[in-house]
This record gives structure tokens, sequence and C-alpha cells, in this order.
């Protein structure tokens, strides 16, 4: 017998936040003389590009997009093993590390990468927070059905 139910739901909204964290834009970096776009996959220059302006990347970061990648597929893992509660707890615990460092990773990159230039962060930045307390939430419910169970086999 097994009980799968909020955390599912949590677990997917987890999912969800860091899939948004990994692709919408984090925020923008204004200089005096153009204006970056900062995403998972690094600093793009915005704008069109007019007599000799910079287009492109002016700085990738592979490292964190692929961070934020894993993370996301590893709560989407994390609701297929509602059979095995262990590996289902451990899994949880281990993006719920991953997510910490995620948000760690984009304020450092977003605080030290442009010299003298700090990131204004958009709204999405908080997509971490917001995973971590559905993971967290989702952890709890993954035990009390854990306990549930056993009770109800105590029972038998």
């Amino acid at each position: 017998m097994v009980i799968q139910r909020w955390q599912s739901v949590l677990l997917l909204v987890a999912a969800v936040m860091m899939g948004v964290f990994s692709f919408a834009s984090l925020g923008q970096v204004q200089t005096t003389e153009f204006s970056l776009n900062f995403t998972s996959l690094g600093f793009t220059y915005e704008g069109e590009t007019t007599d000799g302006a910079p287009s492109g990347y002016f700085l990738h970061t592979w490292y964190f997009f692929i961070l934020s990648i894993v993370t996301s597929f590893l709560y989407i893992l994390d609701i297929f093993l509602f059979k095995n509660f262990r590996l289902q707890k451990s899994v949880c615990a281990v993006a719920i590390l991953f997510t910490i460092a995620s948000a760690a990773v984009a304020a450092g990159i977003g605080y030290c990468s442009v010299e003298g230039y700090q990131v204004s962060w958009s709204s999405v930045a908080l997509c971490p927070l917001l995973a971590l307390i559905a993971a967290i939430m989702g952890l709890r419910a993954i035990r009390r059905d854990e306990a549930l169970l056993r009770s109800v086999d105590r029972l038998r």
C-alpha cells in the first residue's frame, strides 16, 4: 500500500519553480555603455546592435544552468520514487541541497561578476526560496506518509 498525495503536488511546484528559475531572466545590469540581461545561461547584451555595438554573451555560466536544471529534474524524479520512501527522502534531501546551492551561485554571480556594477534582481530570483519551501513541506509529507504506513502495518 502506497500513499502519494500532497508530496507529489509540492514536489511538482518545486520542479516548476526551479524550471522557471533556469530559463527566465533573473535581473539586469545597467552600465554606462550597455545593459546586460542575467539568466542562468549567463549575461547577454540587451537591445539591437547598431554601429559596432556588442552582441551575444558577455559571460557564459553553463555550470549555473546545469545545476539549476539538474535540481529541477531531481524534483521530477522524486515524484516517481513513491514506492521507495527511503530513496525518495534521500533524493529530496539532495534536491534541497542543490536548490540552496543554486540560490548561492546565483547570488555570487549576480554580485561579483560585473566589476563595479550589481544586478537589479527580478521577482524570478525568489523561485528557489519558493521551491525550497515546497520541497521541505513535501519531505515532511513523505515522512508523515511513511509513519502512517508503518502504523497500519503494525496493526496487521
